[in-house]
């Protein structure tokens, strides 16, 4: 999900405005540049022999200094038209990105808009858009938490098609979606998929959200599948020095059997997130979360086990270095049922344990 939640919260005084490099204002008319690099190191004390950590795309390298995403975007605004593009490299591209092909691999972002009526706000924007699904994104910068839960990594980052925006009211925003898929530039089969989004803000320190997908999921790489019904519910409020989040999301996937019966194979997420300003520069934040696979729809466990399930709670300490500096450090403890993740000697074990740390600079 790129920066679609961060973009609506900026405007809303969730989160921070983003800052550019370049503001050249005209009567009608804006173009903005900006830029963006997160930094990090993370020690996996299970020890991947591989070095790739299981279960995640954003900053999923063990004990190694790398970027887990950097980019420079460039957008257009005038009174009838807007234009994003975001070109992004990094280890989490390199890990979310790894179905589409060629140039494909780089576009974070990439649409036109269009204001439909003079009068009216509302967008019909094309292209390459930013998710609506979940209270979290890949940009860390704007995340309570460096580290994402299990919640965004396993919807939509980004999505592929035409997305048209009506406000109802002043306090109620929808979304309509029609798509190549789910988190797919490139149409793996010929049918579209409809999304939604309903944004209800009762006042400035609240945003609440209902979002819902359907799509056929059927293609090469997963010839059982069907349709996917999925939908999620999240809140972010903020007052003062305190931030919170929850987020609860259920999906349900059609599965065809070898005998010709269909299932419908049932996945869910569980959050919760706060952060507290406790120095003018310092804040800390906690996050518990649970999330339920049972048939793998979304995740084949590493380990020859059934399903997948997992808790994690995380403690993070923030630093704003700087107005367009944050500097984090942020401990992750994992937690299941199963034996779903392993030591450095590849035995399997229930529990695991990371620390990370990251330097962010935006612009």
């Amino acid at each position: 999900m790129l920066v679609f939640l961060f973009y609506l919260l900026s405007n809303s005084n969730l989160y921070a405005q983003k800052a550019s490099l370049a503001n050249i204002d005209t009567v009608n008319s804006k173009f903005v540049v900006g830029g963006y690099i997160d930094v990090y190191y993370g020690y996996d004390f299970s020890q991947p022999k591989d070095k790739d950590r299981a279960y995640f795309v954003n900053s999923a390298r063990h004990n190694e200094l790398n970027i887990n995403l950097a980019y420079i975007s460039v957008e257009y605004t005038s009174s009838r038209m807007r234009a994003k593009f975001i070109p992004g490299f990094g280890t989490y591209m390199n890990a979310n990105y790894a179905a589409e092909q060629g140039t494909l691999k780089n576009i974070v972002e990439g649409n036109i808009g269009i204001k439909l009526f003079k009068n009216k706000e509302i967008w019909l924007e094309l292209g390459v858009l930013g998710s609506p699904y979940t209270n979290e994104t890949a940009i860390s910068k704007d995340q309570l938490m460096y580290s994402r839960s299990f919640a965004p990594e396993y919807v939509p980052y980004y999505l592929a098609g035409a997305k048209l925006g009506i406000p109802l009211s002043k306090k109620v925003h929808f979304s309509l979606y029609l798509l190549n898929g789910w988190q797919q530039i490139r149409d793996v089969n010929e049918s579209k998929s409809i999304g939604t989004q309903l944004e209800y803000r009762p006042h400035n320190s609240l945003l609440i959200s209902w979002s819902t997908y359907i799509g056929n999921e059927n293609s090469v790489i997963r010839p059982d599948f069907g349709n996917r019904y999925f939908t999620d519910v999240y809140f972010i409020y903020k007052k003062g020095k305190f931030t919170g989040t929850s987020c609860f999301y259920v999906g349900s996937q059609e599965t065809k059997h070898a005998a010709g019966k269909t299932e419908h194979q049932i996945w869910y997420n569980a959050n919760l997130i706060g952060s507290y300003k406790f120095a003018p520069k310092f804040s800390l934040s906690g996050r518990l979360e649970y999330f339920n696979d049972p048939k793998s729809v979304q995740i084949s466990p590493i380990n020859p086990v059934n399903g997948f399930s997992s808790a994690s709670a995380s403690l993070c300490l923030n630093y704003s270095i700087e107005k367009n500096i944050l500097a984090r450090l942020e401990s992750r403890s994992f937690f299941s049922d199963k034996t779903v993740f392993q030591n450095s000697e590849s035995n399997p074990m229930k529990n695991s344990q990371l620390l990370i740390g990251n330097i962010t600079v935006w612009f």
